[in-house]
């Protein structure tokens, strides 16, 4: 992430994976629309005022209905 903070707002880590693809990659397939990567936990950076606002913009961008799976939220330290 290349912005800095302001306004309140927070810098979070999510760290997210796909649920389907880990399994597939298991079995040596592959998703249809996600490449085979989505199958380990990868970070995305997430500016957001507080925790719940930065899972529901995670959640829009990665939706559970699709497979994403939030292993975890942290806030980060500058």
């Amino acid at each position: 992430m290349l912005q800095a903070p302001c306004n309140g707002h927070k810098i979070f880590e999510i760290a997210i994976y796909n649920q389907e693809v880990r399994s597939l990659v298991k079995e040596n397939q592959s998703h249809l629309f996600y490449e085979d990567h989505w199958a380990d936990v990868q970070l995305q950076d997430v500016l957001a005022e507080d925790e719940q606002q930065a899972r529901e913009m995670i959640e829009n961008r990665f939706p559970a209905t699709d497979g994403f799976i939030v292993e975890s939220v942290n806030l980060t330290a500058l």
